[in-house]
């Protein structure tokens, strides 16, 4: 009497559960996406980035999310997007001068941090992709860095009993494709905008700088302004800042996207906000300290097809250096770099 008892018990355990879970999937298919609203931070210009065709909602963002933790993206489960883009580091490669992909090799960049990418037009160091979406295909295709190709991450994707759900909260139906598995990567990081340091704060008139803090903006303005263009940090150009090309991995930069011998040695100028958080610097990561960097523009710069503004170093007293330094920390966002909301689930 007492195992049909048992027995019982647990059938019904069973019917329950399966009646939550059956509820749920109800909940999910007879709701509608919540769409999510873009705010562009106050002094800002209007981001570039097409919302139109891939609106913002809670669903598709939480989607990227749980896609950018996931290592399933890549071939052996050990790299996901978060592997290379730290949230310790504004989302870009911490300690490491290169990233490491599949096997734990070694990629030949460092990974630029994810921050305020509804401003870019072209991505990646070298700038070539076109879009979000096509760099996040570019990483997965990568035998140096996921390892794998899109079609066997979409299977491992199907093959997972809460990816479905997931996909149809987003977008309708549970069809999981590379389109939609890119739209919802590329709406969780469209979400990661840094805004909010004390520099944002002296701008809006809510802080004032201290005095190392003035002096080195005062010297930002006349120093470095022209490329590290005010409220982004970068005029998102590609320029040759005397970088010597590292004969192991041969990076000519934007020349390897376009051919045009004016382009070789040409990078993507970098953002300045969270550079306290971003080391190691530079798209191979060889600078270890913003002084290496400063001591570069001052005196390291030998080649003569560098940029103009640069070509012949950048006058900077070992004051100036100091006073810029406490400008440049006033760039760090703590409430980016620690929000929960971008973290793992």
């Amino acid at each position: 009497m007492k195992k049909h008892l048992t027995i019982f018990i647990i059938l019904c355990l069973l019917l329950c559960l399966s009646v939550i879970e059956a509820c749920k999937k109800t909940a999910v298919s007879n709701s509608s996406p919540t769409p999510l609203e873009f705010k562009v931070p106050y002094g800002w210009p209007a981001p570039v980035y097409n919302f139109e065709k891939n609106p913002l909602t809670q669903e598709g963002v939480d989607l990227g999310r749980r896609l950018f933790y996931d290592g399933r993206l890549s071939k052996d489960g050990g790299f996901p997007c978060a592997s290379c883009h730290q949230q310790i580091a504004a989302f870009g490669t911490y300690d490491h001068n290169l990233s490491h992909g599949y096997n734990y090799s070694h990629t030949l960049r460092n990974a630029p941090p994810l921050q305020n990418l509804a401003w870019q037009k072209l991505f990646g160091w070298d700038g070539a992709a076109l879009s979000i979406e096509q760099q996040c295909l570019k990483h997965i295709n990568s035998v140096i860095e996921m390892g794998d190709t899109v079609e066997n991450v979409l299977n491992r994707l199907r093959l997972d009993n809460s990816y479905p759900t997931y996909f149809k909260a987003a977008f309708g139906d549970e069809t999981i494709n590379a389109d939609r598995m890119t739209a919802a990567l590329t709406q969780f990081v469209l979400t990661m905008v840094s805004s909010n340091s004390r520099y944002d704060k002296v701008m809006r008139g809510e802080a004032t700088f201290t005095l190392p803090e003035q002096t080195g903006y005062d010297i930002f303005k006349v120093k470095c302004a022209s490329c590290h263009t005010e409220p982004l940090f970068t005029d998102n150009s590609f320029r040759n800042t005397g970088i010597p090309v590292d004969p192991f991995a041969n990076d000519f930069g934007r020349f390897m996207v376009t051919s045009n011998s004016a382009d070789i040695s040409k990078f993507k100028v970098p953002s300045l906000r969270n550079t306290q958080k971003t080391f190691p610097y530079g798209h191979d990561g060889r600078f270890f300290f913003l002084d290496n960097v400063l001591e570069h523009y001052r005196s390291g710069i030998k080649d003569p097809a560098a940029d103009p503004i640069v070509r012949n170093g950048i006058s900077l007293s070992n004051y100036e250096i100091g006073q810029l330094k406490a400008f440049l920390y006033s760039l760090t966002d703590t409430g980016f770099i620690n929000n929960r909301h971008f973290g793992e689930f």
